[in-house]
């Protein structure tokens, strides 16, 4: 496998983790995603196995985060939505000037 970007997993892994710690379930974070709920389960497997600890534990109702998949969780939302409103600011900058799309 190939070093992993900055040390981190797959975003696309990261992506997903983060919509099932806002989601707390497999299905709806299949959904967001776009995926199939099992490969939902492959991907937060993947990064469990990464930091060799467990993010999720199963609860009646849904999805509970452990305490590392709550600090991991709280780490990429807001990393997620910092890069988030500064693409929106760009963009809306871009806009402004008239600069033409590539």
């Amino acid at each position: 496998m190939d070093q992993p970007y900055y040390g981190l997993p797959c975003l696309t892994e990261l992506e997903t983790f983060e919509v099932l710690g806002r989601r707390r379930s497999f299905e709806l974070t299949a959904s967001e995603v776009n995926i199939a709920p099992e490969v939902v389960s492959r991907r937060v497997n993947a990064v469990e196995e990464q930091l060799g600890v467990a993010l999720i534990a199963s609860s009646g109702s849904g999805v509970r985060l452990t305490e590392p998949g709550e600090d991991l969780h709280r780490a990429l939302a807001e990393t997620f939505t910092r890069a988030s409103d500064v693409f929106r600011r760009l963009k809306r900058k871009q806009s402004l000037l008239h600069l033409p799309h590539k």
